[in-house]
């Protein structure tokens, strides 16, 4: 398929991903909560289930167990709702265990967040096409086959267990019934959590195909990605208001630094250095503001509103920019070459007409506007 017929070949950007997230499109695997959740199961049973078989045993006590109260008052549920409370709290342990597994593997997978837009209703989940489209669709086609091979790997491996369990179980006859028992419920407890080995196999499957599904419905067209660039730049009139705000607060912050400028060289647009030399106060002239781009255009807009001279001097401009600070004084071997366009400034000073003498700005001060030493064009 060519790019113009819209071939999802980009990965998703950010705000892709973001997006896809509000709208409930995360990444997720049943099998991989299925497996967690069996294994807190047996990490329950493991250490809670004495607990459970006691209680169980209360209760089935209770409820062959009848005193000379109960008949007379008739009241056969009060022992057996007195036992059955004790069931409340392993049955409500293993039960908040399932939930905080549920929770942990979706937390595991796609982060903790709340979505609200999961729950509101669409016509697609009760719409027939849409659901015979999921079955015989080709993640139907998917499910179906993913469901038989859980079917034959958990199968296979319970019956290879039962099977090798069968011959330790017949030795249990002619032990106690305390044994027995005990013998029975480690061999069940053996059996759940190689069942629950086998679902986290099968979840180790399972979850890079999601992660590789979720990721291809991500995938964006090369102008998908375009139109995203563009949408986060924002219009060239937005832009230009954005530089004008910046400009406006640069200007604020240039404003007294620029009224102490005696002029400001620029090249033209790109760079503009603005230096101060006081007679009996700055024995070299001194650097007030620099900068380039939209804090150039601010000192510019400052130096025509003050009436400071603007002279274009592109080399010289800089040369300034890149070997000085502001607030400092100008390096030396660039001293000839400011102090010709200040007693330029300082004598046409109100006289209209003068031509800008040249300046030579000395081969250890070329400079490109990357900032890059530059040689001397011959």
């Amino acid at each position: 398929m060519s790019e113009s017929g819209g071939e999802k070949t980009e990965a998703p950007t950010p705000k892709r991903k973001r997006k896809a997230a509000e709208e409930g499109q995360i990444l997720s695997s049943k099998d991989f909560g299925t497996a967690l959740i069996v294994l807190l199961g047996c990490a329950w049973m493991a250490t809670l289930g004495p607990a459970l078989v006691r209680a169980c045993k209360e209760v089935m006590v209770g409820s062959f167990t009848f005193t000379v109260a109960d008949v007379e008052d008739f009241e056969p549920w009060r022992p057996i709702a007195a036992a059955a409370w004790k069931l409340a709290l392993p049955i409500g342990g293993l039960l908040l265990l399932a939930v905080a597994g549920a929770v942990l593997s979706h937390v595991g997978l796609a982060g903790l967040r709340w979505n609200s837009k999961l729950f509101a209703p669409k016509a697609s989940r009760i719409n027939p096409a849409s659901g015979l489209a999921r079955i015989f669709g080709p993640n139907g086609w998917i499910e179906l086959g993913k469901g038989l091979l859980k079917v034959v790997l958990l199968g296979s491996i319970g019956t290879w267990l039962l099977w090798s369990l069968t011959s330790r179980s017949l030795g249990l006859v002619e032990a106690d019934l305390h044994g027995a028992i005990g013998a029975m419920g480690n061999e069940f407890l053996y059996l759940l959590f190689v069942m629950a080995g086998g679902l986290l196999l099968i979840a180790g499957v399972d979850l890079p195909i999601q992660i590789l599904r979720h990721m291809a419905k991500l995938r964006m067209t090369k102008q998908e990605v375009k139109d995203e660039h563009k949408e986060a730049e924002g219009s060239p009139e937005a832009k230009m208001a954005q530089r004008q705000r910046q400009r406006q607060i640069l200007k604020g912050g240039f404003r007294k630094a620029v009224e102490t400028a005696h002029v400001v060289i620029t090249n033209p647009t790109h760079f503009a250095v603005a230096l101060r030399y006081e007679q009996g106060q700055d024995q070299v002239p001194v650097v007030v503001a620099k900068g380039r781009g939209a804090t150039a255009l601010a000192i510019r807009e400052l130096a025509g509103e003050l009436a400071v001279p603007i002279l274009e001097y592109p080399q010289l401009a800089r040369a300034v920019y890149y070997t000085s600070k502001e607030n400092q004084q100008i390096r030396d071997d660039l001293y000839m070459a400011v102090a010709t366009v200040l007693a330029f400034v300082f004598q046409v000073s109100g006289r209209a007409g003068a031509v800008q003498p040249p300046v030579t700005v000395p081969d250890t001060a070329l400079f490109d506007e990357n900032g890059r030493k530059q040689a001397r064009p011959h």
